[in-house]
């Protein structure tokens, strides 16, 4: 069953499957190499000695000189080694790659450079337009001008193939640096107070509040005066040039909105409290001088002889913060790139975040999108308060909650008092003149007197993954606290500590290591912290930093002695004013460790212990006399000790190994102490065993930042023979183990970052910038021995490792079920052992003496070990978690071995020929590393399909391998290799695609070699080539064939000799015509193989050595078989994806031949996969048998569609003119609809800024219209004007100057053309271009307005009305304005903008068909909206619809009719207008009915019963739209200066509201210029700004005569077909707005607009204004029937609202109501006024009080039936009122005027003097 399986395996898998035997390359090249292949091999290089250069390069030094120890020091081992590690220069091996091709941004081919001329001055015209004598001449001249400036680089001019594809580009790891957060420079500028009367020091540090951690170490600085400088000069013993900096450069990685700047303000010790100290600082000022100037000069005194005597000392007194994100953001985001060159080395700050592995989790990753620091511009900050420090809040602790305050309530709490002070820091850029953290001046260096600026060390919030690359050895110590409260003394209460770093226990011994702070020594001695006045338990925040010595030994310590001190000179007390209080110390080392963290030390009193430094305070031995401590020997100082050191690893794995390591070089003796053991030597092995293994143990940031430490010593450990006690000890394995357990754990990193080939980061920077060979010579002496695991034990491992593969991974100890895959990793292994047996090849551990031996294959003495040979053996005999690991990760271990192998040979092996160069076994062993990655390869395709990412990776690691050992090894190994690995390939049961795919990738990257035609012998002639083993296909052809006939068939053919001859090419290609011949799941895989070939053709043409004709015709030769794979593989590439094609017709019949797949199509011609899918117009042959002519237009236009070069453009330009010339009425008449397109197309080109194209689109433009112009000139004129509508509409790389001058330029073209000077056309081309410049202007104030949307629609309101006789163009505007109004959520003028386009096409409808169901014209439409009837504009004789393809489109039909009234009907809905949804349905149901459409009949009456529904259900609580008056006023306006308009916006729109939105637009326009005008008076032009905008904003609502409100009964009536609104405006006599009941007039402002709302715009212009003026008693009778009206419509409502009914009460019988009915009464009723012509307004004054009496009395009682228990009271209080409203009222109700009802008896007799008389009354009386 398994021999059937595996017959039919072979027999579905293409032959070509087996690779061929390679030749043997490096025979071929020296026997064989005929001299013209010869020469031709020397045109691509000098190819036989083409080998990896190893490379030394000097380490980039930021700074002057590198930072290394003091001299004259002697090293212990590690410190010599990490300091070597830091300065060695870069070991680099530099491959022969290709430039990346896809890359090559100097061959942008459309680029061109243009400039904008003044004026409108035409472009210049194309040569020759016109002037050709026939069409020959021109199809002659078209085609010499396409042979000319011909590109040598076809492939050059495609797109790039993917870049996913791209897998032979390996990117080169970024050089290691010295680690950098992103930088800010923060410059010290002044720090002000009120008063100056001192020296002052400030302290800047930052603080991260959310991480709860100091972040930077502090800068020091001061802006003391010369004057106050010198009151500190006896202290001051010399000041140093670094110490008078002003300005730090902080560094933050971590961005957090929690960083804050925090400065700390402190003084020279002086006797008082803080307070006391601070207080004068808060009352005085300066400027108050007359008044304060004795007792600022008494306090200057005072300060300058505290100065003198305690200058020394420091006292806190004030602090300050700033959240440095803050400033950073508000900042704005636009600086140079230039300076944040200089603030970063080279990239910006963003860059380099983006390249540093750093902390990936969640919430940096937020941090770092809030606080973007890549970019901002020098900022000032100013802080204008203090706030004084407290005595007893000190710490670091107090601190962060103080920061918490501030962020949490934006401000101190009032508890903290605060010192009125002015500090000035601003960022700049450009820092010059920086020192290092170390102090080291920082390249480039500046003049010698610039103040300098210094680099402020960073202590990141959270870990940093990036190795050390420089030496630095710092400590930073921070007192903390003191606890002398037990102490009976007094004496101890103004403390300061001294602390020192001691190298002996003698007073001498000090050493000049601690940095000094500003304007003083570099180093300094000795530091004193600040003093708390009176306080015996004080808190510290000093950090005092110091370098630490290179060379550390046990009497190293740091010292601290306890001061009090004096404040005041007591009269009997001379000298010091320091009182000894006692000591402490702390030894740097504890066994052998540096000791960092916190600790809290006793403190012994009056002396130091005898030998105290060798022992803790803690710990120290009895002595005689007895030492007293105080508080009985307890812990009373507490202290933290940090080290930041590229030398002291502070991690106890790293520590252990780095110590056991050196005790094998020597110069240790035994035992050997490592921490708190001691290891005899006997047991060093098994210590450096265990301390190997537990490396990988260690965290993760330790073992990171010693990462080229570490790798170094365990590449050490290797390749050394260590000899130990005499014996040899075997560590290869060990370090080999440890070395995979790291490189597992790095890349198992969440935090750390990969490559795209899923290389780690900080391995891939070691093997290319640091690795180098282990140095073994000093080690080995002439006796050395093999530390090597035996050759001979090889066999055991081999068994061992045979077991491994077959355990599960999980748990090594159960076994897995045996597969085919594992099968095949045994044998590759078992013959391995077995060959390792039979070539004798055993270097046990043999004494060379006794033993002399040479090596079967290597030319090199056995008793050398080469690092390459060791490594490879580890790798094959590694076992179980470690061999999976290894081959996981088999990219590390092979660039390990290729680097290790080019400096084997640029050091040994230079001159070697290649076969000689490595030894046999060597050979073997990389044989069986690349059998086994291949066989893991196949595991993962068959086992485990999920990891095929895994697998492809692998894969591309092991091509990578192959490809640089070309460049060193025996070239012809290498192919075999390759052979092996496409054979071993091949037996996988892996799917066919999956496997095509891994072959080519890997075959791509080694094409990408550089000498890849050299070793594809493409210069050798098929008679130098070997006699091929095996007969090829085309010798066994017919023999029919004459002999050179199939001498060139085998050109093209893939033969068994042109894949042996050309090794790596025949590969590819076979690859290529096996992809081909897959008929599914093909698609990927053909694109894969196309594009690698792609790639390598591209390759070769942009190859500058390729440009000799002769070279490039051998290498065509080379890809003549493409021709035969593309001619066979023709049948399965289909071009509609359908599968394989299977017609059957005959070849000759061109319909039946089946195209190629497109993509495929596309792919060859070199376009990315469907790029141009959708856009492809297909042009199937039959189409064009009706029209050659239209076809080719059809492709012209596509490819003017198309993303082109300039010339090409110009070449297709050139064609479609030729096209319009020959076949121009042809164009025309047939194909209306494609010449609209090219109407289009031009003008789009039209406007290009390219010259180039744009005077080629003129050129054609203006042909088109000459050639048009007899017959179809008024199509083409329509065709331009829609084309130049859509343009401006649509397109969004539309350059309106580009075409006004493209307008011009046609016109010149128009202007010069003799031949038509007596004809029409001049002057028609000239109206043409006149009426598209006028709608290229309108077009461009709609592109300033668009955020004016009023404005815009007025713009395209005219537009529209531009197009009034063409109805196409209109129909199109009208329903783009539709558009926009619907953006704006305006339904009922988009649906507007729709019933007009529909009646605009129902009058064209009605002069080309004549239905009774269709509408007349617009004249249907006027109860919608009487504004329709503007539609009707257009009459017969201006255009027949009929004619010119006017009314063509789709909308000019009954179905468009309908197809927009719908949408005007759904809009109508939407925006609440039910009513005249039921109007629009009126129009559309007589067509329907007509068509018989039930169906929509159905669907339009359940719309209208919605409608109906809504109108029922909503009732009242409808809201339409509220109006405004708005006038612009101001020559700033332009046209609108002096206009009135009547703005419709949303229901319950409030006056601020629209005029917030105004005034925001135009501002922007204006600036400060515009003035909003708040009242409604008229305006008066005198009295304006000629230099200001004004704009004014009036309320108004909608007017209605008597007559009109009987028809206006619903609300919907009265908001709809508005054109009369109102506003009044109060005035009074005196000129006030406002004045008493009795002196206020009311002017009613009645203002008519254009048209009637609603409309197709939302505002319209006022084309009438009427005024006139109400007395004050006129006023009253408004107001009075305004408020009975409300009364009754409340009272009487169905559903009453009791709310809106006590409102109304309260405002009318309410006791309290200011100018109420009642006062208006009193005014106006009390007394009959003594004008007669008053008398009539009296009394109807009189009767509306009886009215609103009445109703007021109808609300009380309706109110008490809706009142709830709770309200009785309200309704008792509320009918009180209203009894006593009445009481007051009955009077002034009951007065009447006598002479209104008089009776007057009418004198008939005298007609002319008849007068109103009250009939009514006369009657009465009579009778």
């Amino acid at each position: 069953l398994c021999l059937y399986f595996k017959q039919c395996v072979v027999r579905f898998l293409p032959q070509s499957y087996d690779a061929v035997e390679p030749l043997d390359l490096e025979e071929f090249l020296m026997s064989q190499l005929q001299s013209g292949d010869s020469a031709l091999m020397q045109e691509l290089g000098d190819f036989p000695d083409d080998d990896l250069e190893v490379e030394l390069v000097e380490k980039e030094c930021r700074t002057v000189r590198h930072s290394v120890p003091e001299e004259g020091v002697e090293l212990d081992s590690h410190v010599r080694d990490c300091v070597q590690s830091y300065t060695q220069p870069w070991l680099m091996v530099k491959s022969p790659s290709l430039a990346v091709l896809s890359d090559d941004s100097s061959r942008t081919l459309t680029s061109s450079d243009f400039d904008l001329r003044s004026g409108l001055t035409p472009d210049p015209r194309v040569e020759g337009l016109l002037h050709f004598s026939n069409h020959d001449d021109l199809d002659r001249f078209n085609q010499e001008a396409r042979q000319g400036n011909r590109h040598p680089e076809l492939f050059a001019l495609y797109p790039p193939a993917d870049e996913d594809d791209a897998v032979e580009i390996r990117p080169i790891p970024d050089c290691p640096k010295e680690h950098m957060g992103d930088r800010i420079i923060i410059r010290c500028q002044a720090i002000k107070f009120e008063i100056d009367i001192e020296p002052l020091f400030a302290t800047l540090a930052l603080y991260d509040l959310r991480e709860k951690k100091k972040i930077s170490e502090n800068f020091y600085c001061d802006l003391n005066s010369d004057q106050f400088k010198g009151f500190l000069k006896p202290h001051t013993p010399q000041t140093d040039h670094s110490t008078l900096s002003r300005a730090a450069i902080f560094s933050i990685t971590y961005p957090s909105p929690d960083i804050y700047l925090v400065i700390k303000i402190e003084k020279v010790l002086q006797q008082g409290e803080i307070s006391d100290c601070a207080e004068p600082y808060m009352v005085m000022k300066e400027t108050d001088s007359a008044k304060n100037k004795e007792k600022l000069e008494k306090l200057r005194n005072q300060s300058e002889m505290f100065c003198q005597r305690l200058g020394r000392y420091r006292m806190p007194f004030a602090w300050a913060t700033v959240n440095i994100m803050n400033v950073i953001s508000t900042a704005t985001l636009d600086r140079d790139t230039t300076d944040s060159d200089s603030l970063n080395g080279k990239s910006s700050s963003l860059e380099k975040r983006g390249q540093l592995p750093r902390r990936n989790s969640e919430r940096f990753g937020t941090m770092e999108d809030q606080c973007n620091m890549s970019a901002f511009k020098p900022a000032t900050i100013t802080i204008s308060t203090f706030c004084k420090q407290e005595g007893d809040r000190l710490s670091d602790e107090d601190l962060f909650k103080f920061l918490a305050d501030i962020k949490k309530f934006s401000s101190l709490q009032r508890r903290i008092k605060t010192i009125p002070g002015d500090p000035l820091f601003n960022h700049t850029a450009r820092p010059v003149a920086c020192l290092s953290t170390e102090l080291i001046p920082v390249k480039p260096l500046a003049e010698k007197n610039v103040r300098p600026v210094k680099e402020v060390l960073e202590f990141p919030s959270s870990e940093v993954y990036v190795p050390h690359s420089t030496y630095r050895n710092l400590l930073y110590i921070y007192p903390q606290r003191l606890n002398f409260v037990n102490r009976l003394t007094s004496g101890g209460r103004n403390i300061t500590i001294k602390i020192q770093f001691m190298s002996g226990e003698d007073p001498s011994c000090v050493m000049p290591v601690i940095f000094g702070k500003s304007n003083g020594p570099e180093f300094v001695q000795e530091v004193y912290t600040p003093v708390t006045y009176h306080n015996k338990s004080p808190d510290f925040y000093e950090e005092v930093k110091m370098v630490l010595p290179a060379r550390l030994t046990e009497r190293h310590h740091l010292l601290f002695t306890f001061y009090h001190i004096s404040c005041q000179q007591k009269q009997n007390q001379t000298g010091a004013s320091e009182t000894l209080i006692g000591y402490s110390w702390l030894p740097i080392l504890s066994t052998d460790r540096l000791q960092t963290g916190q600790y809290c030390l006793p403190i012994a009193l009056d002396r130091l212990p005898v030998n105290y430094s060798l022992h803790s305070p803690e710990r120290i031995t009895p002595q005689v006399p007895p030492v007293k401590w105080m508080e009985s020997h307890k812990g009373v100082f507490n202290l933290e000790i940090q080290a930041v050191s590229s030398v002291h690893t502070q991690d106890n794995h790293l520590e252990r190994f780095f110590t056991l390591c050196h005790a094998l070089e020597g110069g240790v003796t035994f035992p050997l102490r490592v921490r708190e053991e001691k290891i005899p030597e006997n047991k060093l092995e098994h210590e450096l065993k265990l301390s190997i293994i537990s490396l990988s143990s260690s965290r993760l940031e330790p073992l990171v930042l010693y990462l080229h430490l570490v790798l170094d010593k365990l590449f050490t450990l290797i390749m050394q023979p260590m000899v130990i006690a005499g014996q040899t000890a075997n560590l290869a394995q060990i370090a080999f183990e440890s070395v995979v357990s790291i490189v597992n754990s790095l890349h198992n990193s969440q935090e750390l970052a990969r490559d795209q080939q899923g290389r780690n980061g900080l391995l891939a920077t070691y093997l290319y910038w640091v690795f180098r060979l282990p140095d073994s010579n000093d080690v080995m002496g002439p006796q050395g021995r093999y530390s090597t695991m035996g050759r001979a034990s090889a066999t055991t491992v081999g068994t061992m490792l045979l077991q491994s593969r077959l355990r599960s991974s999980s748990n090594p100890d159960i076994p897995a079920p045996h597969s085919a895959e594992d099968t095949e990793v045994k044998n590759i292994l078992s013959a391995k052992v077995l060959l390792h047996i039979q070539g004798s090849r055993m270097s046990t551990y043999v004494d060379v003496s006794s033993h002399p031996q040479s090596s079967t294959g290597g030319t090199r003495p056995s008793n050398r070990k080469q690092f390459h040979e060791e490594l490879a053996l580890q790798i094959v005999v590694s076992t179980g978690v470690c061999r999976e690991n290894a081959y996981k990760y088999a990219w590390f271990f092979f660039e390990l071995l290729v680097k290790s192998m080019a400096q084997h040979v640029s050091l040994e092996k230079q001159d070697v020929p290649r076969r000689s160069r490595f030894s046999d076994r060597f050979k073997d062993d990389v044989t069986t590393i690349v059998s086994v990655v291949t066989a893991e390869i196949g595991t993962i395709l068959v086992k485990q399909q999920k990891e095929l990412e895994q697998a492809e990776k692998v894969n591309i690691s092991l091509a990578f391998f192959l490809y640089d050992l070309l460049s060193l090894m025996d070239r012809g190994f290498v192919f075999i290799l390759v052979k092996n690995y496409c054979n071993q390939m091949s037996t996988k049961t892996v799917s066919m695609p999956t496997l095509i795919s891994m072959r080519l990738e890997f075959l791509r990257i080694l094409c990408s070699h550089e000498h890849y035609l050299n070793l594809s012998l493409y210069f050798s002639s098929p008679a130098s080539a070997p006699v091929s083993p095996c007969p090829s296909i085309s010798s066994q052809s017919s023999s029919s064939c004459s002999f050179q006939e199939q001498r060139i068939l085998g050109l093209f053919e893939l033969s068994q000799e042109f894949k042996q001859q050309h090794y790596l090419a025949g590969l590819l290609l076979t690859e290529l015509s096996a992809a081909l011949d897959m008929e599914s799941e093909g698609g990927k895989v053909q694109k894969k193989a196309i594009n690698a070939t792609y790639s390598l053709l591209c390759a070769h043409d942009l190859d500058q050595r390729c440009t000799r004709p002769d070279v490039r015709a051998k290498v065509a030769t080379l890809y003549l078989p493409l021709v035969g794979i593309i001619i066979d593989s023709i049948n399965y590439l289909d071009f509609t994806g359908t599968g394989k094609s299977k017609t059957g017709g005959s070849d000759e019949d061109p319909d039946n031949i089946p195209p190629i797949n497109q993509s495929i199509a596309m792919a060859i011609a070199g376009n990315p996969f469907n790029t141009l899918a959708r856009n492809a117009l297909a042009v199937p042959l039959a189409d064009c048998k009706e029209s050659v002519v239209g076809g080719v237009l059809r492709v012209l236009l596509h490819c003017l569609t198309c993303n082109q070069s300039t010339t090409f453009l110009s070449h297709c330009f050139s064609t479609l003119r030729a096209l319009v010339v020959k076949f121009g009425d042809l164009l025309f008449e047939e194909e209306a609809e494609q010449c609209a397109d090219l109407c289009q197309k031009v003008l789009q080109h039209c406007s290009s800024p390219v010259d180039g194209n744009r005077s080629q689109a003129c050129a054609t433009l203006y042909l088109i219209m000459r050639y048009s112009f007899s017959s179809n000139f008024s199509r083409v004129k329509m065709q331009v004007t829609m084309s130049l509508a859509s343009l401006v509409g649509k397109s969004s790389d539309f350059h309106e100057e580009y075409l006004r001058r493209s307008l011009r330029t046609i016109l010149a073209y128009a202007e010069e053309d003799t031949e038509m000077q007596n004809t029409p056309l001049p002057s028609q081309v000239d109206e043409l271009l006149r009426n598209l410049n006028s709608i290229l202007s309108d077009t461009v104030k709609m592109r300033e307005f668009q955020e004016d949307p009023e404005m815009l629609m007025d713009l395209m309101y005219r537009i529209a009305k531009g197009y009034q006789t063409s109805p196409d163009l209109r129909l199109t505007w009208l329903q783009n304005m539709a558009e926009k109004h619907k953006n704006r959520k305006c339904f009922t003028e988009s649906a507007m903008c729709l019933v007009h386009a529909a009646a605009l096409v129902a009058e064209y409808l009605s002069m080309l068909e004549d239905h009774k169901y269709l509408p007349v014209g617009s004249v249907t439409f006027q109860n919608i909206s009487p504004n329709v009837l503007e539609e009707s504009a257009v009459s017969d004789d201006i255009l027949s619809p009929d004619e010119d393809g006017v009314c063509s489109g789709q909308y000019f039909t009954t179905s468009g009719l309908v197809g927009l009234l719908k949408q005007a009907a759904e809009l109508f809905s939407n925006g609440g207008l039910y009513e005249t949804v039921n109007e629009v349905y009126k129009i559309i149901m007589p067509v329907l009915e007509a068509h018989r459409d039930f169906r929509e009949l159905v669907s339009t009456h359940e719309k209208l019963q919605r409608a109906f529904d809504n109108i029922i259900q909503k009732g009242h609580k409808r809201m339409f739209g509220t109006y405004f008056r708005v006038g612009f006023y101001g020559a700033k306006f332009g046209d609108l200066d002096e206009q009135e308009f009547v703005y419709k916006e949303p229901g319950i729109t409030h006056l601020p509201e629209i005029s917030h939105r105004l005034e925001n637009f135009y501002s922007q326009c204006f600036g400060d210029a515009l003035e909003m005008i708040k009242d409604s008076k008229d305006i008066d032009r005198s009295k304006l700004d000629a230099n200001k905008a004004y704009i004014q904003i009036t309320y108004v609502e909608p007017f209605f005569d008597d007559y009109e409100m009987k028809d206006r009964l619903t609300n919907f009536e009265k908001n709809f077909n508005l054109r009369r609104f109102m506003y009044t405006t109060p005035f009074t006599k005196a000129g006030r707005p406002r004045g008493e009941l009795n002196e206020q007039y009311k002017r009613k402002t009645i203002l008519t607009t254009m048209h009637t709302f609603p409309y197709i715009k939302t505002r319209i212009n006022v084309i009438q204004k009427e005024e006139f003026d109400l007395t004050p008693i006129e006023v009253a009778i408004e107001d009075m029937q305004k408020k009975t009206r409300e009364l009754a419509v409340a009272t009487h409502r169905e559903q009453p609202d009791a709310k809106m009914l006590q409102m109304l009460l309260q405002g009318s019988v309410g006791a309290t109501v200011n100018q109420g009915p009642l006062e208006v009464a009193q005014v106006f009723l009390n007394e009959i006024p003594a004008d007669p012509k008053l008398f009539r307004h009296h009394n109807k004054l009189r009767l509306c009080f009886k009215e609103f009496i009445m109703r007021c009395g109808e609300a009380v009682e309706k109110n008490k039936h809706l009142i709830t228990l709770d309200q009785k009271e309200y309704q008792q209080e509320l009918k009180k009122n209203y009894n006593r409203l009445r009481e007051n009222l009955r009077p002034m109700l009951e007065r009447k005027i006598p002479e209104l009802y008089k009776p007057i008896k009418p004198r008939l007799g005298n007609r002319d003097s008849v007068k109103r008389l009250s009939f009514r009354r006369a009657l009465e009386e009579n009778s």
